[in-house]
């Protein structure tokens, strides 16, 4: 049975996270104890709310020294994705710098409000564990304001405006710009692939 650490980043609803993963079987701890996020066999990273907050929540609890070095199976979800990376526009805040790149405002639009908030198909979707028997054209559910701009460590894509990156992957740290606890079949299988990669 796989089991799972999930880092409390301060402000997210982790219950519909915690259900989709015991669900398929997982066991679940919440924490934002250093030594038991270092120990884990995998981590979780979400986030809801601001990069800064985050960020700041991250550091008092000495994460920020911690989850770069992580050699487990990490995955990033909507503004874990974003602190993954190099840095964030909204603040502006310094991330994790795991991953190169900046998270920036998306534009609003007529039609197009901010957050972009709903489901959204994945586009361009690359060979990769994490998304076994995920194809394109598959819908999940988004809620975010900033977003990463597609780059070579894009696993798949998504349209809202402009392409953005919507997965991603560097080494043992995988992200999802959407929450694939809230998306339905397609994020089930996409949590129950990051149970089993090594």
């Amino acid at each position: 049975m796989a089991e799972v650490i999930i880092v409390d980043s301060g402000g997210a609803n982790l219950a519909s996270l915690q259900f989709a993963l015991e669900r398929l079987g997982a066991l679940t701890r919440v924490t934002h104890n250093a030594a038991e996020v270092a120990a884990a066999p995998r981590v979780i990273l979400p986030g809801v709310g601001s990069a800064p907050h985050a960020m700041q929540r991250l550091q008092d609890c000495g994460l920020t020294a911690v989850l770069p070095h992580l050699t487990c199976p990490v995955l990033g979800i909507c503004l874990g994705m974003q602190l993954l990376y190099q840095s964030s526009e909204e603040g502006p805040a310094q991330c994790l710098g795991i991953l190169p790149g900046v998270a920036h405002r998306l534009k609003a639009a007529l039609g197009r409000p901010v957050p972009h908030m709903g489901w959204n198909q994945l586009m361009e979707v690359k060979d990769d564990p994490l998304l076994t028997g995920v194809r394109a054209g598959e819908h999940v559910y988004f809620v975010h304001s900033f977003a990463l701009a597609v780059d070579a460590a894009t696993l798949a894509t998504a349209n809202y405006g402009e392409s953005i990156c919507a997965v991603a992957r560097r080494d043992n740290f995988w992200c999802t710009q959407f929450h694939p606890e809230r998306s339905a079949r397609v994020g089930a299988r996409i949590l129950a692939n990051f149970l089993g990669v090594n």
